[in-house]
């Protein structure tokens, strides 16, 4: 709802449809409109949205584990996508994900949005100056503050008006639980990656965009349940990964225990440089200087919404078909959503990891099953 809040900002944009598995939301989201004046089709599938052609865009808002079939289903049909963070729930997927984007031609904007929001594009620009001198060390943290244990329930039946067969999709079949479902599907293998793919992908892709990185060459990451040893999540509530890019190192913390992080920032990025230290989050940025190295910047304070301007950015190229203005463009996300999920299969893999971007595998066997997902339920692997 936010993305579409801030797209109907843009006069030209109408909301024609709405689609979701759910009823109950569906029809919530329907009245919110409604109280607008916009009296938008409903659809319970997606595919049956993906052939009303009064829909030019569309928006993919559901779960990870969805977005690769969503997303080149959609380019497929002739339509430009605006598609939620992380762009995958895998390596592979995002691969094959970019080759669609690339195959079909079609505007599709990544919802990173810090890239549209001015201070870190600031903040950004000045990392790329050079004033910071050579920069070897980055990091990137959220300490996710105020988390409480999510307890295990039972499985139950499906709630009315959900239809959950199509809610699972390629995923494993599972009986319903409430756990797995809205919002706290983040925390299972099966939909997503946990904060590495959640707030990494958006903290993380500062790092890549300010370093102008590629592809790490090697990772290694620690982790586990330790705030919450015995609730219901799978993804580790405490994780550290160390990256190698060849020319500089990234770490990345998160902590689901307390919202005190790196610097006295709850969430942020850190570019660390010969001649000062740049810190960087969604509140501002400063500069802070190596004696006598550099002037300090005191913190300038974020003055404008970057959703907003990135739902206006991606209506612009719509429209203009000028791909290279798209402030977050597929292969940017495809990109960190890439890296970040290079953390979670370090973590899962239990080694070190090296990556060989010829053969699309690493050099640990355990870490290379994690690359590509097994679909279910009779859902199958586009082929693009």
């Amino acid at each position: 709802m936010a993305n579409l809040t801030a797209l109907l900002k843009v006069p030209e944009v109408e909301c024609v449809a709405l689609c979701d598995i759910d009823e109950n939301i569906l029809n919530q989201r329907k009245a919110d409109l409604v109280k607008l004046n916009i009296k938008p089709k409903l659809y319970g599938d997606y595919r049956r949205l993906l052939a009303d052609k009064n829909v030019d865009i569309v928006v993919v808002a559901t779960p990870d584990h969805w977005h690769c079939l969503q997303l080149i289903d959609a380019c497929a049909a002739e339509k430009d996508v605006f598609c939620e963070k992380p762009v995958a729930n895998s390596i592979y997927e995002a691969q094959l994900m970019n080759k669609a984007v690339e195959r079909y031609g079609k505007v599709v904007q990544v919802a990173q949005w810090q890239r549209s929001q001015q201070h870190f594009r600031d903040a950004i620009a000045f990392v790329h100056s050079g004033k910071l001198g050579k920069v070897s060390s980055t990091k990137a943290w959220m300490y996710r503050g105020g988390s409480k244990a999510l307890p295990v329930v039972s499985n139950t039946p499906v709630p009315v008006g959900v239809n959950y067969d199509m809610w699972l999709g390629p995923a494993k079949k599972h009986p319903f639980n409430k756990n797995r479902f809205h919002y706290e599907f983040r925390w299972f293998w099966d939909y997503a990656g946990g904060l590495m793919t959640d707030w990494g992908v958006h903290l993380i892709d500062m790092v890549l965009m300010g370093m102008k990185a590629g592809t790490p060459k090697s990772v290694m990451a620690t982790g586990g349940k330790y705030v919450f040893p015995s609730d219901a999540r799978e993804t580790p509530d405490i994780q550290t990964a160390l990256y190698d890019f060849g020319n500089f190192q990234m770490t990345w913390e998160h902590n689901m225990a307390t919202g005190v992080g790196l610097y006295g920032m709850q969430h942020g990025i850190a570019f660390i440089g010969e001649n000062g230290t740049l810190l960087l989050n969604r509140q501002g940025w400063e500069v802070k200087p190596e004696k006598d190295k550099l002037e300090a910047l005191p913190w300038s304070k974020s003055v404008d919404s970057g959703l907003d301007k990135h739902a206006a950015n991606f209506i612009d190229v719509v429209k203009s078909r000028k791909m290279n203005d798209l402030n977050c463009p597929f292969e940017a996300g495809a990109k960190v959503a890439i890296a970040s999920h290079f953390g979670n299969v370090a973590l899962r893999a239990g080694e070190k990891i090296y990556w060989d971007e010829a053969k699309s595998k690493f050099n640990v066997e355990k870490a290379t099953r994690l690359v590509k997902p097994v679909y279910h339920n009779g859902w199958k692997l586009p082929i693009v």
